[in-house]
């Protein structure tokens, strides 16, 4: 009884910032780690991008299995079985490198990493919105985005330059570059394996349960037909049309210019682009935005925690959506000033991260809680990804017709619905603030 009250009265800070870094760190080692790394094997671009890709599904197809982790064990089971889980598939990565034929086997293991690392994800977010109360949530919102975000600057920065400096070092001792490879990636591969692991440990002991599983069916129908009205249940809830719509048009711009920017940034001047080399949308990009991002989230978690939810989403909505319009000014006027350049994307980024925890906590405060929260928050998620897949799949057919000036307005236009749907956006469950006032 003593270890269980300990537990519940644990700081956050103990478990939230590890966590989430934890999170973060599969999907960047698959989505973009990956592909540097079999680049140096000399897979061929269309392989690259075809199975990272694929590989990317399971976040996406996350809601349909949801439902299944909230009736057996605990999320801190799931979160802890998958950071190991984890940790093992890329020390088995690295043991599979190499082999003769490797693609195949590695492809494979990335499999399991990716579903598990979808897992995780889907459990990590229950134990959040569980263990947290709304203010709680609001304030660590964004310490929770700041740690997601230094899982990419370590797995993209560090361990991208660790393993360029261990191909140089093995290239000096007479390897061959693809030794010289082989041997590299298979140390950060295993380094990031190791990582997982002791996290899962760490984990073991510093998580809090996120509760109990809600179901008592044995037989695999039952389980199916509970499956069922999960996803029936999400559907049935106070204006969830609304909110469907809300959560998709929400990152509708940022869709459309996301998958743009890059290409604008380094096309020629004379074709409305900026002309920046790679090192340029690196550092200001890469570097610099990541950093305003996370500062940005930081304090759009304390700025929801000082006003509340109601009050803020609208502005949150502004915050997010209306600095886009840097890229829509950078490519009519097209400055070639750095510093102005840089200064245009980090004012973007910082708003991107201020506006975006809105986005996550309404989903966790008004679509997830009920019954089935995890499940739910975890379709609510998959909505989201769902309105930044759609606007980007088109976004560059839409730019080669229109050119990058018009393309940035359109994207621009396109936030209109997003504006409206805030505006008038009702809220199913009392605010924290307006629970203050009642008390």
């Amino acid at each position: 009884m003593e270890q269980a009250l300990k537990q519940t009265k644990r700081s956050p800070l103990w478990w939230v910032p590890s966590a989430y870094f934890a999170m973060g760190l599969p999907l960047i080692l698959i989505n973009l780690v990956a592909p540097l790394m079999f680049k140096d094997f000399g897979i061929s671009d269309a392989q690259i991008a075809f199975w990272t890709s694929l590989l990317i599904l399971p976040w996406s197809l996350k809601p349909f299995w949801s439902p299944l982790m909230e009736m057996y064990r605990t999320k801190k089971f799931y979160v802890v079985t998958t950071q190991i889980v984890s940790g093992v598939s890329l020390a088995l990565i690295a043991m599979a490198l190499p082999l003769p034929d490797f693609f195949p086997y590695v492809v494979a293991i990335m499999t399991v990493l990716a579903f598990s690392g979808a897992t995780h994800d889907i459990a990590l977010d229950g134990v959040y919105i569980t263990e947290l109360n709304k203010t709680q949530q609001a304030q660590f919102v964004g310490i929770q985005g700041m740690c997601y975000n230094a899982a990419k600057v370590t797995a993209t920065g560090v361990l991208v330059w660790l393993a360029d400096f261990l191909i140089n070092y093995y290239k000096e001792n007479n390897y061959t570059d693809l030794c010289a490879a082989i041997n590299s990636w298979g140390v950060i591969m295993l380094i990031s394996g190791i990582l997982l692991i002791c996290l899962g440990l760490y984990h073991w002991r510093r998580l809090p349960s996120g509760g109990a599983s809600h179901s008592s069916h044995s037989s695999a129908s039952e389980t199916l037909l509970e499956t069922w009205n999960v996803i029936l249940l999400f559907f049935k809830k106070k204006f969830i049309w609304i909110y469907i719509a809300w959560i998709v048009c929400y990152r509708f711009a940022e869709g459309f210019v996301i998958k743009i920017v890059p290409l604008f940034l380094s096309a020629d001047v004379a074709n409305e682009g900026l002309g920046l080399t790679k090192t340029d949308i690196g550092i200001y990009v890469g570097t610099f935005g990541t950093i305003a991002f996370i500062i940005g989230s930081a304090l759009g978690g304390l700025f929801i925690s000082k006003i509340g939810l109601k009050k803020a989403i609208f502005p949150l909505c502004c915050i997010f959506n209306i600095p886009f319009v840097v890229y829509a000014l950078l490519a009519i006027f097209q400055p070639q000033n750095p510093f102005l350049i840089c200064s245009g994307i980090v004012f973007e980024y910082f708003s991107y991260g201020f506006g975006f925890v809105g986005l996550t906590l309404f989903i966790m405060q008004q679509v997830a809680p009920g019954k089935h929260q995890m499940a739910h928050y975890a379709f609510g998620s998959a909505l989201a990804n769902l309105g930044f897949m759609l606007p980007g799949m088109i976004s560059g057919y839409i730019s080669d017709h229109i050119g990058y000036q018009q393309f940035f307005i359109w994207a621009l236009v396109s936030a209109i619905p997003a504006f409206i749907l805030t505006w008038r956006l009702p809220f199913t469950h009392p605010d924290t603030k307006e629970q203050v006032k009642e008390v």
